[in-house]
């Protein structure tokens, strides 16, 4: 399995975030419509979901690890955020101690990804 080590990221993401994401009808139709990154906004439109639901699905989607998030800078100053999924394959199995486990193939990442992935972490130290 690849592990994600961008800056911030769990290595090991918690079981009941992931099972609750997946289990999600709108979660899962948003990660269908993810084949590029979308804005919120975008995202709403493309799966016919309210923008208020839309918002509380991306959150549990990204608590879950499932998605990454980018920055993008416009000249006027207003940035949007753009969500894509963070995964190519979710493996839930059951261990030796007999309990469940998760783990996240994640794609490779470029350095365009490294780039907008320490953007955002800074934007996040700037809003604390």
């Amino acid at each position: 399995m690849v592990r994600d080590t961008r800056p911030g990221a769990d290595p090991e993401p918690d079981l009941q975030p992931v099972l609750d994401a997946l289990d999600d009808p709108d979660c899962r139709t948003i990660i269908e419509h993810l084949d590029e990154p979308l804005t919120a906004g975008e995202v709403s439109e493309e799966c016919d979901i309210p923008m208020s639901t839309t918002y509380r699905k991306l959150d549990l989607l990204s608590e879950a690890q499932l998605l990454a998030e980018s920055v993008e800078v416009r000249q006027d100053g207003h940035h949007a955020t753009r969500y894509r999924t963070d995964f190519e394959e979710v493996i839930v199995a059951l261990t030796e101690e007999r309990s469940l486990d998760v783990e996240i193939e994640r794609p490779a990442e470029d350095a365009a990804d490294r780039l907008a992935s320490m953007w955002g972490e800074v934007r996040k130290g700037a809003d604390r």
